[in-house]
């Protein structure tokens, strides 16, 4: 195995960023465009435009949900005092995760299948459930730069992590039954996460 110990915390976060922002790029640019000729009426090009509602709300969820594993990816690494090798190479098949992202998106985007939501979903619990395991490698290797959080803190962080994980996988049951609700069951991981995050400052 490659020995990354001696890759700077900073240059991590830079290249963990450059790949949250590649995967947002792709999952926009994966928009399928509508041709629109000149001999179209304007109602035509109207309904045209609102034929790729279904694509925007795809967009906009996978939007969010990257734009909440990067909150979430700050708030774990600006915690960590340095690197390690094995927590690198974690960080470095959460990262691999999230471009599959966009590979997910892409998916969704070609229609409403039970089949494509089950592995889009999947991606996002593995993604989630990495990314926890990476603070819980942090907690145990002593990697934390503050050196003031209590035990129940560190605890709530792991849980943090953990819920969207099962929120996802429990919408693969969903959508065996309704393939809409199980989309719309995500929308709980923003209110668990405000919830985690006033009990993380509160204790």
């Amino acid at each position: 195995m490659v020995s990354i110990n001696n890759v700077k915390l900073d240059h991590v976060i830079a290249f963990g960023d450059a790949i949250f922002a590649f995967a947002i790029t792709f999952i926009a640019v994966s928009i399928d465009i509508p041709d629109l000729p000149s001999n179209l009426s304007e109602g035509e090009v109207t309904n045209r435009l609102l034929d790729l509602l279904p694509q925007f709300e795809i967009y906009f969820a996978s939007f969010a949900v990257i734009g909440i594993f990067w909150i979430k990816y700050h708030l774990i690494f600006n915690k960590i005092k340095d690197s390690h090798s094995i927590m690198l190479w974690l960080n470095l098949l959460f990262l691999f995760l999230v471009t599959l992202i966009s590979f997910g998106t892409a998916l969704r985007f070609e229609g409403d299948y039970v089949i494509t939501f089950a592995l889009y979903a999947i991606i996002l619990t593995a993604t989630s459930f990495l990314l926890s395991l990476i603070w819980i490698h942090a907690l145990r290797y002593n990697l934390l730069k503050d050196d003031h959080m209590t035990i129940r803190q560190q605890k709530l962080y792991i849980l943090q992590g953990l819920i969207p994980g099962l929120i996802f996988a429990s919408s693969i049951g969903i959508a065996f039954f309704n393939l809409q609700i199980a989309s719309y069951f995500w929308l709980l991981i923003i209110p668990f996460q405000i919830i985690f995050k006033k009990m993380t400052n509160l204790s």
